[in-house]
């Protein structure tokens, strides 16, 4: 009898703590994941109980929570909704939630770890528990500038400041209005949700860091550039061959130059003339002699392929994998499978203007308790050093000579030495062309790094549109 009372009592014993293992992996372990799982329906309504956060830009709400009477007790609302729609996302019943709302969630609705000790005070007090506040780097002069440049151009534009890698501006266009979004009506979130992803044009995409990327054309010659360089290959006054077309190995295609002719007068051409004048041919020339490992070791290195979230998660630039001789010849002037986000081509001038110190891009200042408490603060944090200073000394130079005597020169700013190079890439027979430009200022003590992409620009050019909205976001970034 005593035997069975005790097999019993032991497995009675193993059930209870298994029990409490199990227990203790739900309630601690797993509690960041539960929270976040979107079926848990206790979580939507909890997140409509407790005042949300602000996004702040330059102390001002651009998105903030008031009470309302109703069982959600409180509405999102946006101020300058489609200025700042890629950036803030959107907060809704039943669609999950984007942008700065979705990244920092945790934080603007007060369910943090780094909250615990406020939630269990807000138990014990009775006082209503607060979200944090999360201030963002974006100037609202510079945002504002950058909407304004873009225009009615669908693309976007991203600028930096290469000494910490704060966003200044982060535009795409077109835009939405999210507070069509944070209605309480499930019916209005769903025909406005609806509305948004049959629209062609794709509002809901942050051309800026996400969706299909873009073929960034003559711009990745910075990229080669940089890698010839760095890497001792050649110098700015290694001369190629200049002919009038190039037959690419073992392929049926031929490269040209823009203009159809030769890259400037002369049987060969310098690696500084060819950035200069933005020529097709001698960086096909280049990119064949420096090969596929070095190309893709000097994308990589200025982000390539690699992770990277702002908070939100950046969709990683594309080199492409293995190509052939042609493929490789392609891809030194950004063509082939080379694809790129703005903040990518942003973040490659950031570095060659920054002494070849590249900044991690992020768009959060500060994280601020409802005490006024900061929880976090921005530090800038290396991401990668793509080259060294000498190489970034020599390519600033050559970038500075692009906009002051050569294919950039819409970006010129009196009075200071910009340093830039554009893009015009090719998207397919008869299709319009993608316009880029990627650049800094001043290029003595540079304070803002930008890229501006064009979607269907015609058969128009990255000099005759895109310069000239970097140059009214540099202006707008120097004028502060």
């Amino acid at each position: 009898m005593n035997r069975e009372i005790r097999r019993v009592s032991v497995a009675l014993l193993v059930m209870f703590f298994a029990l409490c293992a199990s227990s203790t992996v739900i309630t601690a372990l797993q509690a960041d994941n539960l929270r976040a799982d979107g079926r848990n329906v206790r979580t939507l309504y909890d997140s409509y109980s407790t005042q949300r956060g602000p996004i702040l830009v330059d102390g001002e709400a651009i998105a903030y929570s008031t009470p309302v009477d109703s069982e959600y007790r409180y509405l999102r609302t946006y101020t300058q909704p489609e200025l700042y729609a890629n950036i803030t996302g959107y907060f809704t019943l039943n669609q999950g939630n984007t942008g700065i709302e979705g990244a920092l969630n945790d934080y603007l609705s007060g369910t943090s770890n780094d909250q615990f000790f406020a939630q269990l005070n807000a138990i014990f007090t009775g006082q209503e528990a607060k979200g944090a506040a999360v201030e963002l780097t974006i100037d609202p002069v510079v945002q504002q500038a950058a909407w304004d440049a873009l225009g009615d151009h669908h693309g976007a534009v991203v600028a930096l400041d290469p000494q910490t890698g704060a966003v200044l501006a982060m535009v795409s266009k077109p835009s939405y209005d999210p507070n069509l979004l944070a209605s309480h009506s499930t019916s209005e979130v769903m025909n406005a949700y609806d509305s948004l992803l049959a629209d062609p044009s794709d509002p809901l995409i942050n051309r800026a860091i996400t969706g299909d990327l873009y073929h960034p054309g003559s711009t990745f010659k910075v990229i080669a550039s940089a890698a010839a360089l760095d890497s001792g290959a050649m110098t700015p006054d290694t001369a190629v061959p200049n002919p009038a077309q190039l037959q690419l190995p073992q392929s049926n295609s031929v490269v040209h130059n823009a203009g159809g002719g030769t890259c400037g007068p002369g049987e060969q051409v310098t690696l500084a003339d060819a950035l200069r004048l933005s020529c097709n041919i001698p960086f096909a020339e280049i990119g064949g002699a420096l090969g596929d490992d070095l190309m893709r070791q000097y994308a990589e290195a200025f982000g390539f392929g690699r992770p990277l979230s702002v908070p939100m998660r950046v969709t990683p630039s594309h080199y492409p994998d293995n190509p052939d001789a042609a493929q490789t010849m392609l891809s030194a002037f950004g063509q082939s499978d080379v694809r790129a986000t703005p903040l990518q081509m942003a973040m490659v001038s950031a570095a060659v203007a920054n002494g070849g110190v590249l900044l991690k891009p992020e768009l959060v200042e500060s994280i601020i308790a409802s005490d006024l408490s900061e929880i976090e603060g921005f530090q800038p944090e290396v991401y990668s050093n793509p080259i060294s200073p000498e190489t970034s000394a020599t390519l600033v130079q050559l970038m500075v000579n692009n906009v002051a005597n050569g294919a950039a020169s819409n970006a010129r700013i009196s009075g200071v030495n910009v340093g830039g190079k554009t893009g015009t890439s090719e998207n397919g027979e008869g299709e319009p062309y993608t316009l880029w430009f990627t650049g800094f200022a001043p290029a003595e003590d540079p304070q803002v790094a930008v890229a501006v992409v064009i979607e269907d620009g015609g058969r128009s050019s990255g000099n005759a549109e895109a310069a000239p909205i970097a140059r009214r976001v540099m202006e707008a970034v120097l004028s502060r």
